[in-house]
């Protein structure tokens, strides 16, 4: 016998009102609760916002931008990757992203550093990935090796902390000598020698957004240092003796602070006060640098090639794990005006497990204002609230 129509309509609402019900107890719970080591709440992601072009001068691609020597608008830029031939399918991801978003209107070269010589295969298909100059280079040993001062006993010792403490690539020399390499060095290969501004692209990340000016000319023509997408918290017990090294370099040079300086943002301990408590007063806050645009006329100056130094001869490159992350944001919060780091809130990209994704029609392929796609207690290492709050910008 049929069912009669209003009983139909009222077991479909009854199913769907059951559904509901079981979805509302066992859909994963996003939400960050207060704890010991968070306090606060995630603000409102400013990606939920309608998101344009940034301010100011912006040069758009013409006929000055051609590959080869037609094009005569380009400035001394790079994007530059430190890569190995193992990497060559994620690097070319990478590219294919960059290039499809924003490097086929400009034609940027691409400089690919390596500390053994690239195959004969890497330099032909990443020829292959773009219509832009491609340049090869190795790093120099003394770049590269462990320095004279570092004990190896030491080291050893000092790896064994780090991994009762669950430092994640404690053990790896190589990842040692990467990060004192993107701290301090990269910079001085000859290669670089006549670039002033470079873009930071690592293997298997994901661009996003069109992005339809000259960034590097947007550094220039609005006098900006530093650009980024994500800022996050680091493990404080990788960095716990950098903090109290920079203290002791300010004391001796406090003429390198700039009154316009963002401090608060690498000192406050009210979001996250283990970590503060466990940095010994640093907040761990810093700019995630596998993406960076920036201008390599601070990391050359007088300050920053006296703090690395510093830093160098304190061994806390190999003794603990200092990042060229914390380092470069450490240098910039202190010895830069705060109004010349730039959030590209435009650009879409991704480095496993967070996002910047921008509420653009220019984007696709990612959620609007989602930090990350993995646990949710990965959304409380957002450290942008506290740059928003202390840089007082979006």
């Amino acid at each position: 016998m049929a069912i009669a129509r209003p009983v139909r309509a009222l077991a479909l609402a009854v199913f769907l009102v059951c559904c509901f019900f079981l979805y509302t107890i066992w859909r994963p719970d996003y939400s960050i609760k207060s704890s010991a080591d968070f306090h606060g709440t995630i603000e409102r992601d400013p990606n939920l916002d309608p998101t344009g072009e940034p301010e100011g001068k912006l040069v758009r691609a013409g006929e000055g931008y051609a590959p080869g020597i037609a094009g005569t608008a380009r400035i001394n830029a790079t994007i530059l990757a430190l890569v190995r031939n193992k990497e060559l399918d994620a690097m070319l991801q990478s590219m294919q992203d960059l290039e499809r978003t924003w490097n086929s209107k400009f034609n940027y070269p691409w400089t690919f550093f390596n500390d053994e010589p690239f195959t004969e295969e890497f330099k032909r298909r990443t020829r292959a990935a773009t219509k832009a100059e491609t340049r090869y280079e190795i790093i120099p040993k003394e770049h590269w090796d462990v320095p004279s001062w570092i004990n190896d006993d030491l080291y050893k010792e000092s790896v064994k902390i780090l991994e009762e403490n669950e430092i994640q690539y404690a053990n790896m020399i190589s990842y040692h000598k990467m990060c004192r390499w993107n701290s301090g060095l990269f910079y001085k290969h000859p290669a670089l020698a006549d670039m002033q501004y470079y873009w930071r692209v690592e293997p298997n990340v994901h661009f996003f957004c069109d992005v339809d000016y000259d960034v590097f000319r947007y550094m220039q023509d609005n006098n900006k240092t530093y650009g980024f997408t994500i800022t996050l918290y680091d493990a404080p017990k990788s960095i716990p003796t950098l903090w109290p090294e920079t203290n002791k370099f300010i004391a001796q040079h406090p003429e390198y602070l700039h009154e316009n300086r963002a401090e608060a943002w690498l000192t406050d301990k009210e979001r996250r006060p283990v970590h503060w408590e466990e940095a010994n007063g640093y907040s761990t806050c810093h700019f995630w640098t596998n993406f960076e645009i920036a201008d390599m006329n601070f990391w050359r100056s007088q300050a920053y090639e006296d703090y690395f130094n510093h830093l160098d001869r304190a061994g806390g490159f190999f003794y603990e794990r200092w990042g060229d992350a914390p380092v470069h944001s450490i240098a910039l919060g202190l010895f830069e005006d705060k109004s010349k780091i730039h959030w590209f809130r435009d650009i879409g990209y991704q480095h496993i497990p967070f996002f910047n994704c921008p509420n653009s029609p220019k984007c696709r392929g990612c959620v609007t204002g989602r930090f990350t796609d993995g646990e949710a207690w990965l959304n409380k290492e957002d450290c942008r609230p506290n740059w928003f709050k202390y840089a007082g910008m979006y």
